[in-house]
């Protein structure tokens, strides 16, 4: 049986704009949007982007591709780096959770910098390629989500994270297709791509860190080369996925689920699940976050009114983002409050909502805030964490005549059920914009949306780039 990577190769090769449904069209606008705003906002709300893109600068070299925000162009591999260090900081961008991955920050970012680098690259073939980049890490993540490993435990357990594991194969299809690789130079470059793979999850455990936020910084770069390494005549490993030593059996120890990895390519596009995040902080903690609001909201429970919330048991992730309880309610930083469910549940039952200036140096350092992160505790249920299941937490809201109020939602809004409207979709776009280190005029913003609204009559991605710039 040949390697999975052929019949993804000519897959991507042989697909283009005609054969995409116009939902996964749709889908693939609103990533690239998003994935610009989200990208945008992290050059003020994180002081470490103006140090990696002070870095990039003193590198130098052909002036091809731009930095979102900072301005500038750089070679279109490290202006790929650039952006994706961007692309996750503010932890907004969208997420698959069938595939466990953060699918468009590894495809839309890489994807803009060869785009640039080649000239008239038009909107059908940048959604094409965006498209396909997203299917491909979304099926890999499934490939191991739906595997019989992967039914009954967690599906990272293995210690990688998905988004920076598979990101380097996804960036690589994008660049790829953008590249017009031939089907034998995909593979080569796929193989080159999964030379390089890395990302564990030491760097988001107990106090997050920046590494974690950056990662598609990595995965772009890497992708990118990839590909024009295989364009060259670079060769890579042709049985990536499924040889000896392949994907699944050297990282994750697992057979994939091969309908995942290569069922019916054309015709099941899971990008059509992807999740738009309406709070910006880690997915695992929106389902707290819904509750807190709801239960709030339906009850008519003020925040003076409570003497104590209780998360109660959950996933691993959510055990990962509520202990150890005492740094959970006071972080530091913006990256690891986002990786909090005890201080973000208390910024939901303070404000009502959750939103990007909560998590800048004054959001932080918010007194009610604060008072309330300390009433917020965390019950671990082992008969739960031990089934290795991604199962919601059930929030309890205790107040001070003795009443308990309690809610457990499976179902939140973002999630493909609930999905975050379009409307929303923009206010959450302008508001990212909002925070650039350089101030876009009001005109550009308008105009950018209104062409990606339309993106498949655009001729030149370049200049849609240019309005913020």
């Amino acid at each position: 049986m040949r390697d999975a990577s052929f019949d993804l190769a000519e897959y991507i090769v042989n697909t283009n704009y005609p054969n995409l449904s116009s939902e996964i069209i749709e889908m693939t606008r609103r990533g690239i949007l998003d994935t610009v705003g989200v990208t945008m906002a992290a050059s003020t709300l994180d002081p470490v982007a103006k140090e990696i893109i002070n870095l990039v600068k003193e590198g130098g070299g052909t002036e091809e591709s731009s930095i979102l925000s900072f301005g500038g162009k750089v070679p279109c591999w490290m202006a790929a780096f650039a952006n994706g260090a961007m692309g996750h900081m503010v932890d907004y961008d969208d997420m698959h959770m069938l595939g466990k991955t953060h699918p468009s920050i590894t495809t839309v970012l890489p994807g803009l910098a060869v785009a640039e680098r080649l000239g008239n690259v038009s909107g059908k073939d940048f959604i094409s390629a965006v498209a396909l980049g997203n299917d491909i890490i979304i099926r890999l993540g499934r490939a191991i989500t739906l595997s019989p490993q992967g039914r009954d435990e967690w599906t990272m357990d293995k210690g990688w994270f998905a988004t920076q594991l598979f990101g380097f194969i996804s960036a690589t299809v994008t660049a790829g297709k953008l590249l017009g690789l031939t089907a034998d130079q995909m593979v080569n470059a796929i193989g080159i791509a999964y030379a390089q793979l890395s990302g564990n999850r030491q760097m988001g455990t107990g106090l997050a860190t920046e590494t974690r936020a950056i990662q598609a910084a990595w995965t772009g770069k890497g992708g990118v080369l990839s590909a024009l390494l295989a364009q060259r005549g670079v060769t890579g490993s042709r049985d990536s996925f499924e040889g000896k030593y392949g994907l699944f059996k050297v990282y994750l120890q697992a057979e994939p689920d091969r309908d995942s990895l290569v069922g019916e390519l054309g015709s099941r596009f899971d990008g059509i699940n992807t999740q738009f995040k309406p709070w910006p902080a880690c997915g695992g903690t929106h389902s707290s976050i819904y509750s807190t609001i709801e239960l709030m909201r339906e009850n008519n429970i003020k925040q003076d009114e409570i003497s104590g919330i209780k998360i109660i048991g959950g996933s691993p992730h959510v055990q990962l983002l509520s202990e150890p309880i005492e740094s959970k309610r006071r972080p530091k930083e913006a990256i690891d409050a986002k990786y909090s469910v005890p201080f973000t549940v208390a910024i939901a039952a303070v404000k009502g909502n959750v939103t990007l200036k909560d998590y800048t140096p004054d959001g932080l350092k918010d007194a009610s805030v604060l008072e309330m992160a300390d009433k917020i505790s965390y019950e671990y249920l082992p008969d739960i964490a031990e089934k290795r299941k991604e199962v919601q937490p059930v929030i309890e809201i205790t107040t001070k005549n003795g009443k308990i109020f309690s809610r457990q939602d499976d179902v939140v809004y973002g999630s493909p059920e609930k999905p975050v409207s379009k409307e929303s979709l923009l206010k959450k776009f302008k508001d990212c914009i909002s925070f650039s280190v350089k101030s876009i005029p009001e005109k550009n913003i308008e105009k950018f949306i209104d062409q990606v609204e339309v993106l498949e009559e655009v001729k030149d991605m370049s200049n849609i780039i240019r309005l913020l710039m």
